[in-house]
């Protein structure tokens, strides 16, 4: 089985632009590949570890990634997929965030010499003539077809900046520039990134008169079709001090039963022998299912040593024993006191487990919050300094936990 067929095994594989060609490049280690990462946060999320290891399994099968930092399409922000414009950040702002990227990117890629490469489109869109490329590139886009784009269609209902409409163009014209001068032949991206990628392609084929590809793969969605990533609204980032590795892996030791198996099959590296085995579990065997999806994960951005230890934190949360040290801590301080003792909505606005005081409030008032072995029903609940000595575990619902303890 060649790299091709393994990923459409996989289930990773949702268009192409011509089947054979790309199946020939890929298996046989030829194609220069690019997958695009606008830097709007300090850290990539676990919606872009499909595109990683999608760059780790076909840099391991011989072909050569080019890692994209988007350091200029962020000044422009990508509007698909979303019904408002994305907050404008400033080029300081970017530039940190793009070397909090690269230094993720390098637990995926292998950036040795002549083995990928990581380039930043800052470089060649910041320093583009408006009128110049208008004239160079502009008469090569249909607004019509544009307009049509799947990219586009969320935000044409709340309204369209000209702003965000420039977007496929310079997503384009980055896969026209790696071409002239990288070599590259293949773009990837989600499924949602079709039309922008095709604007590339169609590019090509019009100022150069040549042939270039794109592959997009399937996103990773939940049962109910939603993005697969986010937990309580907020983003899983591979950033430790953002998301930390018992976060990490209790989010994916937590996916519903639906999908273990599809993200174990898109998202690990484990054999596809073993986990056609594993597609026959039901029932109790699909929390081992799950465990191992989580250890897999963690372990590939986090380390062996962190992988253990969350593991280890889980099963002591969950009664199968092993060691509750490792669990995420919060620190509260003297300020966090008022006469000696902290309420309940502070705390679990302070660990994070709520986002407001509103929130916290709803959760206490429908049974959800636990504190050491005791559930609290008591908005005014409050807890003395003496209370958090050992260490105090709260927990909002069955799946959040966090550990306090005084500084």
């Amino acid at each position: 089985m060649g790299i091709y067929e393994e990923l459409q095994a996989r289930g990773l594989i949702a268009q192409v632009t011509n089947e054979e060609e790309i199946r020939e490049m890929v298996n046989n280690g030829k194609a220069r590949f690019y997958i695009g990462f606008d830097c709007t946060a300090d850290s990539l999320t676990a919606g872009h570890f499909m595109a990683l290891t999608l760059m780790k399994r076909l840099q391991q099968a011989g072909n050569t990634p080019i890692a994209l930092i988007g350091g200029g399409t962020t000044m422009i922000g990508d509007p698909s997929g979303r019904t408002d414009m994305r907050k404008m950040l400033t080029r300081e702002d970017i530039d940190h965030n793009a070397a909090c990227f690269r230094r993720q990117m390098e637990k995926f890629i292998d950036f040795g010499e002549g083995k990928a490469l990581m380039v930043n489109n800052a470089d060649w869109l910041l320093g583009l003539n408006y009128v110049e490329l208008l004239r160079e590139v502009g008469a090569c886009f249909s607004v019509n077809n544009m307009l049509r784009a799947e990219c586009y269609k969320q935000r044409m209902e709340q309204g369209l900046t000209f702003f965000e409409f420039n977007y496929m163009i310079m997503q384009s014209y980055d896969f026209y520039y790696l071409f002239q001068h990288y070599d590259c032949n293949m773009q990837f991206g989600g499924d949602d990134q079709w039309s922008n990628m095709l604007g590339g392609t169609e590019l090509i084929r019009k100022k150069l008169r040549r042939d270039a590809h794109a592959m997009t793969i399937t996103l990773l969605t939940d049962s109910n079709g939603k993005k697969m990533g986010k937990t309580a609204g907020n983003a899983v980032w591979l950033d430790p001090n953002k998301t930390s590795p018992f976060d990490f892996y209790q989010y994916w030791r937590n996916v519903d039963d639906a999908d273990v198996m599809k993200c174990i099959r898109m998202l690990t590296f484990l054999p596809l022998e073993q986990i056609n085995e594993m597609d026959k579990w039901t029932g109790s065997d699909l929390n081992r299912a799950k465990e191992i999806l989580a250890f897999e994960l963690t372990e590939m951005v986090h380390g062996t040593e962190e992988a253990k230890k969350a593991e280890a934190s889980a099963k002591a949360l969950f009664g199968g024993g092993g060691d509750a040290e490792n669990m995420p801590v919060t620190e509260l301080t003297d300020a966090d006191f008022a006469d000696g003792a902290v309420d309940i909505l502070t705390l679990l606005v302070k660990t994070g487990l709520c986002s407001s005081r509103g929130d916290a409030r709803r959760n206490v008032e429908q049974g959800g919050v636990t504190a050491g072995d005791e559930k609290v029903t008591d908005i005014g609940k409050t807890f003395p300094k003496e209370a958090f000595a050992g260490g105090l575990v709260l927990r909002r619902g069955k799946k959040n936990y966090k550990k306090l303890i005084v500084k």
